[in-house]
């Protein structure tokens, strides 16, 4: 796990920071939250859980064609991003010196 240290001479700018980390987590969650509303509706559609579908389906499999499976794919990758930022900003330690 890689660290972080922000030092300064006045503590209300680590607030700043612990504010806008804070402000960062709330919007990746909300990111997170819209991702998936989008995935659930290709994995009802086709009823297919995205695991299966990354391993077993290409475009020609489903009923949008490339234009579907673009999406399908992008959201899986989006919500992978999403996951590992907000693992390392979740996992950050405040340290007061």
């Amino acid at each position: 796990m890689g660290k972080l240290k922000i030092v300064s001479d006045r503590e209300e700018y680590a607030e700043v920071v612990k504010s806008a980390i804070s402000t960062e987590i709330k919007r990746l969650e909300i990111a997170l939250k819209r991702t998936e509303k989008e995935i659930r509706k290709y994995e009802d559609k086709y009823n297919v859980p995205s695991d299966v579908f990354v391993k077993k389906f290409g475009a020609e499999d489903l009923k949008g064609g490339d234009e579907e499976y673009i999406r399908w794919t992008g959201e899986l990758k989006i919500k992978k991003r999403v996951l590992e930022d907000l693992q390392k900003l979740k996992n950050i330690k405040y340290v007061v010196n």
